[in-house]
């Protein structure tokens, strides 16, 4: 979760711009747009899925690892989650 005010609404404003897409995705295959209408739509989603998880993660490193006052061991343990987390990201 973002601690700052300005992270949180900069998240929710990707998270209600993605709702959108989704929206919009939705409304081509009812109206049964061509398919690279809806290939791009996917895109737009999946590209603007991995724009917030970029997002996040930046936040992530940011609050935890910089910031936040923590113990080396703290810090060893907290590179491991986000390393799982990288490379769940990148599969």
């Amino acid at each position: 979760m973002p601690h700052s005010p300005e992270d949180k609404k900069r998240i929710l404003t990707r998270v209600r711009r993605i709702r959108g897409q989704t929206e919009a995705l939705e409304r081509a295959l009812e109206n049964g747009d061509p398919c690279i209408a809806i290939l791009q739509q996917i895109a737009a989603v999946r590209g603007a899925a991995n724009g917030l998880m970029a997002e996040m993660m930046e936040i992530h490193l940011k609050d935890e690892l910089v910031a936040g006052e923590t113990s080396e061991d703290q810090r060893a343990v907290r590179m491991a989650e986000v390393g799982h987390l990288i490379r769940s990201y990148l599969k």
